[in-house]
C-alpha cells in the first residue's frame, strides 16, 4: 500500500512519498494525492525578494462564486509535492529575530460549547474530526484553485492583520512548478460543499523568497490577499486568529486542516495534537502525531490553543511527510521569512 504525504493542498494535506530507488540530484519524493510530481528543488538565494503575484484567473474575479459551485468543490483533488532528500543549503540563512507574538483578532467569537462532552480532549490527538466549536471553525477554511488545468484544493486559515484580508496557508498552496494557481478562493467555515461565510477570492497571492524562487521546503508557507466580499472585510466576518514567530521547538500544537485524501473526504474539519518535535532527517521543520492526508496542506498549527474558545496563535502550516514515517506530519518553521511575508501580505 502506497503511504503519501500531507504536504500539498491538496497539495497540502500532502503526504509525502519518498522514493529512494528514483531520486536524482539528491532528491526524494513526497505524495499527497497519490500522484507524483517530479520536482526539483534547488537552492535559491536567501535573500532573494519574493515577487508579489497577481494571480491571473481564467475566471474574472466576481464570476468565482459561480465558478467554485458545492460539486466543483466536493470534486476539486489534492496536490502532490517533492522535497529535498538532503538538508537545504538555504535552510538557516534567513537570521532569527526575538520572539514575536500577534494576538488573535476576535470582533464575532463564537459561543463556547456549553456541554464538557463536545470538546475534543486534551492533547495528544493523531486526528479526528473537531466538535469543539469555537473561533477556529470560522478561521479555518478549505483553498480551491485550479492547477495545470485541474481543480484542487488546500487549507489555510484567516488572521489578523492590518488590511484585515489576510489568508496564511503553504507555499504549494499558490504556487508549485513554477506556476502560480488561478481561479484561488479561501471558503472559511467549510462544509460538504457548503460556504457559510462566502467564498473570498484572492486578489493577490505571495510566498517566502525560498518557496518563490526554489520551492525549497524549508519554507513552504503561502500567503493571500482577499478581496472583499459584499463590502465586508475577511476579519470582520470571520475574525483572525493570532500569530507567532521565532518561538522554538518542542512545542505542544494543534493542527487543523481538510484533508481530501482517504480515509478522509475533505467535507469537515479535521485536527491533531500533541507535543512536536524538529525533523531530524531533511528539514528544519516541525514535526507533529498526525494522519492528514492530501488537502490539509496549508492548514494551520497553533501554539497556546485555548480548546473552550478555539483560539490561538498560529505557528506553522501543514506542509508534508514522509512514506517511510507514518501518520507524521511536517510543518515550516516560522522564522522571520515567514514573519516578512506575513508583513508583506498584512501591507497590501
Amino acid at each position: 500500500m502506497r503511504r503519501t504525504v500531507r504536504g500539498i493542498p491538496s497539495v497540502h494535506g500532502i503526504r509525502a512519498r519518498h522514493t529512494a530507488g528514483r531520486s536524482r540530484a539528491a532528491l526524494g519524493t513526497l505524495t499527497a494525492a497519490g500522484t507524483l510530481l517530479a520536482l526539483l528543488l534547488p537552492a535559491g538565494p536567501a535573500g532573494a525578494a519574493a515577487p508579489h503575484h497577481s494571480p491571473r484567473s481564467t475566471t474574472p474575479r466576481t464570476g468565482l462564486d459561480a465558478f467554485w459551485t458545492a460539486d466543483r468543490m466536493r470534486a476539486a483533488t489534492p496536490l502532490d509535492l517533492a522535497t529535498p532528500a538532503k538538508k537545504s543549503t538555504t535552510a538557516g540563512a534567513v537570521p532569527r529575530s526575538a520572539p514575536l507574538k500577534v494576538p488573535p483578532t476576535l470582533p464575532q467569537l463564537p459561543t463556547a460549547p456549553s456541554l464538557p462532552s463536545l470538546l475534543p480532549g486534551v492533547l495528544p490527538q493523531a486526528g479526528g474530526p473537531w466538535t469543539g466549536g469555537g473561533a477556529v471553525v470560522k478561521t479555518t477554511g478549505r483553498v480551491f484553485f485550479t492547477y495545470q488545468g485541474r481543480n484542487a484544493s488546500c487549507s489555510g486559515d484567516a488572521v489578523t492583520s492590518t488590511n484585515k484580508s489576510t489568508v496564511i496557508t503553504a507555499g504549494h498552496c499558490v504556487k508549485l512548478q513554477g506556476a502560480w494557481h488561478t481561479n484561488w478562493v479561501f471558503v472559511p467555515g467549510y462544509h460538504d460543499g457548503q460556504a457559510p461565510y462566502g467564498k473570498w477570492p484572492a486578489a493577490t497571492t505571495l510566498s517566502t523568497p525560498q518557496w518563490t524562487a526554489s520551492e525549497d521546503i524549508n519554507y513552504d508557507v503561502g500567503a493571500a490577499v482577499v478581496a472583499p466580499l459584499d463590502g465586508k472585510k475577511l476579519t470582520d466576518v470571520v475574525g483572525g486568529q493570532g500569530l507567532s514567530f521565532n518561538s522554538g521547538y518542542n512545542k505542544a500544537m494543534y493542527a487543523f486542516g481538510y484533508p481530501a485524501a482517504a480515509p478522509y473526504d475533505g467535507s469537515k474539519l479535521i485536527y491533531c495534537s500533541g507535543n512536536t518535535i524538529k525533523d531530524p532527517l531533511f528539514s528544519k521543520d516541525h514535526g507533529l502525531s498526525c494522519n492528514m492526508t492530501g488537502g490539509s496542506s496549508g492548514g494551520p498549527w497553533f501554539t497556546s490553543f485555548d480548546e473552550k474558545t478555539g483560539t490561538g496563535l498560529q505557528s506553522s502550516v501543514n506542509s508534508f511527510g514522509y512514506q517511510f514515517l507514518p501518520d507524521t506530519m511536517f510543518g515550516p518553521y516560522f522564522g522571520d521569512d515567514a514573519k516578512n511575508l506575513y508583513n508583506k501580505a498584512q501591507a497590501s
